[in-house]
């Protein structure tokens, strides 16, 4: 790590009324910190500080420069400005400017965050407890095929059947004797009318 030029902690030592002010070397130049965040830049002896569109034209009514950079022959305009020139070497006057770029820093950091991360806007989503797995369902067992029917055997021939013996005939019924028809004949003469 470079050791820091008498520049770099003079200006610590003017932004210490904002807090904990921090200087990492960087790019050639000094990078300075509040709460995590680049807020200023220190380059070739010369103080940025970090603006946006809300602080923009405060700088630029103080008449203040904003750092350009040369990239593949174009100059490069960044987002950091010079304080107004009455305020570089007073720690009173330079702490209004200072808090500004803290300011830009913070928005800054918080666009990109919501650039990155658009789910974020939506309420997190409830973790559910994760669902038992089903038991595997038992293969069925394979019906077992039904063994082929055995033919029957062939019927016995039967043996002839023994002839029956003749059944005897009945005797005829007796006969009534004539008498007995006469007798019944005789017993009540039908009437014949006459007309």
């Amino acid at each position: 790590m470079p050791r820091m030029d008498s520049f770099v902690e003079y200006t610590l030592e003017l932004l210490e009324p904002l807090g904990a002010v921090q200087a990492r070397s960087m790019f050639g130049g000094w990078g300075l910190y509040f709460g995590g965040r680049m807020f200023g830049l220190i380059i070739q002896g010369q103080l940025y500080l970090k603006t946006d569109d809300v602080t923009r034209a405060d700088f630029e009514a103080e008449g203040c420069r904003p750092f350009i950079y040369q990239s593949r022959g174009r100059e490069q305009p960044m987002s950091y400005w010079t304080p107004p020139a009455d305020a570089e070497d007073d720690g009173r006057r330079l702490l209004p400017w200072a808090r500004r770029a803290v300011d830009a820093s913070n928005r800054a950091a918080m666009k990109k965050a919501a650039k990155k991360a658009p789910a974020a806007k939506k309420a997190p989503a409830v973790k559910k407890a994760p669902v038992a797995k089903k038991a595997p369902v038992a293969k069925k067992a394979p019906v077992a095929k039904k063994a082929p029917v055995a033919k029957k055997a062939p019927a016995a021939k039967k043996a002839p059947a023994a002839k029956k013996a003749p059944v005897a005939k009945k005797a005829p019924a007796a006969k009534k004797a004539p008498a007995a028809k006469k007798a019944a004949a005789k017993k009540k003469p039908a009437r014949v009318r006459r007309s």
